[in-house]
């Protein structure tokens, strides 16, 4: 088995339960009182329950914590898929629902969406 990775020092438990209180991110909260808890010299199984997770997640928030410190206990959203329409597709887009049907085009009299007809 393995050693632990160390958690850095420049933070004390106390400092980590007090920016707990004041974060509005509630995983965070739970990352920085694990954390904390393996300062004060809780085992790390002990610390992983602490905080929700199983070891192996609170060794990997052990290293984001040791290179970003506590704002890397937040959670990154990922960026997704890239737009499939460019910004010139959607304003078309856009000037066409505002303007609506074409009745001599399109056939009809009015739209209608789920709320009722459209004038």
């Amino acid at each position: 088995m393995g050693q632990p990775i160390a958690v850095r020092t420049d933070f004390s438990a106390v400092e980590l339960r007090r920016l707990a209180r004041r974060s509005k991110d509630s995983d965070q909260v739970r990352r920085l009182l694990a954390i904390a808890a393996v300062l004060d010299g809780a085992s790390r199984a002990e610390a992983a329950k602490v905080g929700g997770m199983d070891r192996q997640t609170l060794r990997d928030w052990v290293i984001r914590f040791n290179k970003q410190g506590p704002d890397g206990l937040i959670n990154v959203p990922a960026p997704g898929a890239p737009a499939k329409l460019n910004t010139e597709h959607r304003a078309f887009l856009a000037r066409i629902v505002d303007e609506g049907p074409t009745p001599p085009i399109h056939g009809v009299v009015r739209a209608w969406c789920a709320d009722g007809p459209v004038t």
